[in-house]
């Protein structure tokens, strides 16, 4: 297909039954390599312990109820920071046994717009050259999506570390980026083969048509942190008709069964549905899964919560249209 065109019917009907769509070779080799070393001087410069809280990401207990919560992770997202594995540090001294950059879960929130070189995916398609001639642009997809003022947020490297990069329990996102109506579309980029081995994401094909939002993670009250409460808001997209069919209860979303393996190559973009179930195992191989992802919001016609945990930096979220 054309970069200008965007998705094809066939690609925008898969996304529409399955909530989630696999596109090859949405970036160059030469973009992944690009985008793989600056992660690593990212991890090596950028990175350093010395004045570093130490914060751990977590994405939920058991119970659903932990989540990182303070200063360091909830003012990240005008910045770039950094967020350590669990797996990463000694339970009985609680200091560090890893290496830093063999630490690190997450590096985010605002990379799309200060890091020059992970801008160049959600550049517009004539500003694509060198490394990145040749990426298959983000806006005509966010088109071919339906989106009318589509905004970018939360963009983040997601380093997955080898032997200990912590598997995420089955989740929606617009749990957490909250538009009423839902709105959240993710992209998904692999910047190294995902495979079963080392934490590929996994699908549940078409729940986002079964699926309610049922909870939000929320900012607290106090300002002390997030918490997980039922959701107030709608919890489908107006264009979707739930209809006589059987919801999702939230005790039943953890059903292995359900659950499609969505194993890619280096290169591949994976968009996912807000609504969508989808989740990824513990790292437990020798090689790491690094990926890039950011989410698309309607910027019109859906309203941001004022209580979600990202909040928008002074410009507002940055459009795809300009």
């Amino acid at each position: 297909m054309a970069a200008q065109d965007g998705l094809t019917p066939s690609q925008v009907a898969a996304f529409e039954q399955d909530g989630y769509l696999i596109i090859p070779d949405a970036l160059p080799p030469s973009a992944v390599s690009a985008l793989v070393r600056e992660t690593h001087r990212l991890l090596k410069e950028d990175f350093t312990l010395q004045g570093h809280p130490l914060t751990k990401f977590q994405t939920g207990g058991d119970d659903g109820q932990e989540h990182v919560g303070d200063d360091y992770f909830l003012g990240s997202g005008d910045k770039v920071r950094f967020f350590l594995e669990e797996d990463a540090f000694d339970p009985t001294t609680g200091l560090l046994d890893k290496p830093k950059e063999r630490a690190v879960n997450k590096i985010g929130h605002y990379l799309h717009v200060l890091n020059p070189v992970f801008a160049n995916v959600t550049a517009a398609a004539t500003s694509h050259s060198g490394d990145f001639a040749g990426t298959l642009p983000v806006a005509p997809i966010a088109r071919s999506l339906g989106f009318r003022d589509p905004r970018c947020l939360q963009s983040m490297i997601i380093c997955k570390q080898p032997e200990i990069g912590g598997a995420v329990p089955p989740h929606q996102d617009s749990t957490f980026l909250y538009t009423d109506p839902p709105s959240a579309v993710g992209f998904w980029y692999a910047l190294e083969d995902t495979t079963m081995a080392n934490g590929c994401l996994s699908f549940w094909p078409g729940s986002h048509k079964t699926a309610p939002v049922y909870q939000r993670l929320m900012r607290r009250d106090d300002q002390t942190g997030t918490h997980i409460v039922p959701n107030p808001g709608t919890q489908f997209p107006h264009n979707i008709q739930t209809g006589t069919m059987d919801l999702i209860p939230a005790d039943k979303q953890d059903d292995a069964s359900q659950y499609v393996p969505g194993e890619v190559k280096a290169g591949s973009l994976v968009l996912i549905h807000g609504n969508l179930l989808h989740k990824s195992e513990k790292n437990l191989s020798d090689k790491s899964r690094i990926i890039y992802t950011f989410h698309t919001i309607e910027g019109e016609g859906a309203t941001y919560d004022g209580k979600n945990w990202l909040q928008p930096p002074a410009s507002g979220f940055t459009k795809l249209y300009v």
